[in-house]
């Protein structure tokens, strides 16, 4: 499917300027914060080699796919044969191996599909970005848009968009047995697909991040962190990603009716997830 391609006016483009998101974030505190740390905290996340792909300017799906393109990730896609249906309104849920590429590339692969027609359920720290803010429903737990968002949740679902989900929250971890998995899904997703009457999409996002990154989530949970500082890194892990090569197995779409009461939505939240696993 060909699309034109969309590109904000120069004038639209918003760089990532990490001062001015600690100024945002940290209020008055951020005074407090070191000059040095903030510098060091820019070259984690490549600040330059991001705000160099920004200004391109592209936006929605467009920005997605060039995207991979910059970073020079290549993907294979199975099961693309199971959403033939165009007319359909699905629920895509999937695993967050990554915390980045993962989810740029379901924009993409999806995005592509429905021609444009798609949103995400995003941490709000996303609307940064500009190109892709389009395809966003943020998620913030606090101030105003957080009084907001069910409401919003509820808008998207009942849209004609496809719904793309990572029912995790945040990207996976190492297990205690070493496989890479997310943690508990939240039950958002079944609810609002049987709400709404949409049969929902699994999906395995086969890949995953460094050993550092895994360790830094390990002694962020040993030392109680209340703050998420793996977070931090995935900047640098999308860095990481250059040359790539990644797989997405979409599977059969999971009729909303099965979602019964035999269960609790937590539990079939759960099971959504292991048959991500199978996949």
């Amino acid at each position: 499917m060909e699309t034109k391609e969309r590109i904000m006016p120069d004038k639209a483009v918003t760089l990532i300027d990490l001062d001015d998101i600690i100024r945002t974030r940290a209020g008055k505190k951020a005074k407090y914060i070191p000059g040095f740390l903030i510098n060091g905290l820019k070259r984690l996340i490549h600040q330059d080699f991001i705000n160099e792909y920004l200004r391109q300017g592209y936006v929605g799906v467009d920005f997605c796919e060039h995207t991979l393109a910059y970073l020079d990730v290549k993907v294979k896609v199975d099961g693309l044969e199971n959403i033939s249906d165009l007319s359909r309104k699905y629920t895509f849920v999937s695993n967050h191996p990554l915390g980045a590429i993962d989810g740029v590339t379901l924009g993409m692969v999806l995005g592509r599909h429905y021609d444009g027609k798609i949103k995400y359920l995003v941490n709000d720290l996303l609307m940064n970005l500009k190109g892709l803010a389009p395809l966003c429903i943020p998620i913030n737990k606090l101030g105003k848009q957080a009084r907001n968002f069910p409401q919003m949740v509820e808008n998207t679902f009942r849209s004609d968009d496809q719904v793309i989900m990572f029912p995790a929250g945040i990207c996976s971890r190492r297990m205690k047995d070493g496989s890479i998995r997310d943690l508990a899904w939240n039950k958002t997703f079944i609810v609002k697909s049987v709400a709404t009457r949409r049969d929902v999409v699994p999906i395995h996002f086969i890949g995953q991040n460094s050993d550092r990154f895994y360790s830094i989530a390990e002694w962020c949970k040993r030392l109680h962190l209340k703050f998420n500082l793996a977070m931090l890194f995935l900047p640098d892990e999308m860095y990481r990603s250059r040359h790539g090569e990644y797989r997405v197995v979409i599977g059969k779409p999971i009729p909303w009716s099965t979602f019964d009461k035999s269960k609790s939505p937590q539990q079939w939240a759960q099971e959504v997830k292991e048959q991500v696993y199978k996949l």
